[in-house]
């Protein structure tokens, strides 16, 4: 038995195939305009007996695909468990939202936050940023790293905040200190989510940002326990969802 895993997402949408609880193939797209659009091009290579679903176009992929859905917050937590089995919660930090998982045993959700309202602190706000700092987003991140100090940033909202940045450039303020601020505001606002849900480690940290290397050192920093980055961080919503299918 062969099934196919889909996390659409805002940002990408994300296919895992699994057989036998291992991970046969996996590939990432933009989720573009047309999310559904993007995942069909999964779906139509017909390498799979079943479809499991999940992110905020489970739905939609269920009607369009047939199949079944899973949260977002069961597919990450079964993931994290399957590939880190000693793992006690999750942090996933996506294209615009952040979801943070306190984990009991065998990957049963035990309590969460999720962040869904606005772009705060996700990829979304890091892409705006950076264009702002007139960066990448990997430039970005490497400046925050070299940075020994961050420039205090008051607004998380994303247009505040970009109106911000773009007064503190205007000022002369230095660009790597604007970006380890940034790094830093949205790594306190993360930290306090971890601790309301009473996280312990080890943390996995998943999602797109996990690959951002300034998070994960002020993550790694701030939090009180071992974090753990998936090679494919990515892809852990949609490894678990997969996975979904044999409980």
């Amino acid at each position: 038995m062969r099934v196919l895993g889909l996390d659409i997402g805002s940002r990408s949408v994300d296919a895992v195939w699994v057989e036998d609880g291992r991970i046969v193939d996996w590939a990432v797209a933009d989720s573009g305009f047309d999310p559904g659009s993007a995942a069909a091009v999964f779906v139509d290579r017909g390498a799979h007996d079943a479809i499991v679903s999940t992110g905020y176009g489970r739905h939609g992929a269920r009607e369009r695909f047939g199949g079944t859905a899973v949260t977002e917050i069961t597919a990450y937590g079964v993931g994290a468990a399957r590939l880190f089995p000693h793992a006690s919660s999750v942090l996933d930090i996506g294209g615009q939202d952040t979801k943070v998982i306190s984990l009991g045993p065998g990957g049963k959700v035990t309590d969460f936050e999720m962040n869904d309202k606005c772009a705060a602190g996700t990829g979304k706000f890091l892409e705006v940023m950076a264009r702002a700092l007139g960066f990448t987003l990997e430039e970005m991140a490497e400046q925050g790293i070299a940075a020994s100090t961050g420039v205090s940033i008051s607004s998380m909202c994303t247009v505040f905040a970009e109106s911000e940045v773009t007064g503190l450039v205007h000022r002369g303020e230095d660009r790597s200190r604007i970006a380890r601020g940034l790094h830093e505001s949205i790594a306190k606002r993360t930290l306090g989510s971890l601790k309301r849900v009473r996280a312990q480690g080890p943390l996995v940290f998943a999602g797109g940002v996990a690959k951002n290397p300034a998070m994960v050192a002020l993550i790694s920093e701030g939090f009180a326990g071992e974090v753990l980055v998936p090679a494919e961080a990515q892809i852990v919503g949609a490894y678990g969802a997969a996975l979904s299918f044999e409980r």
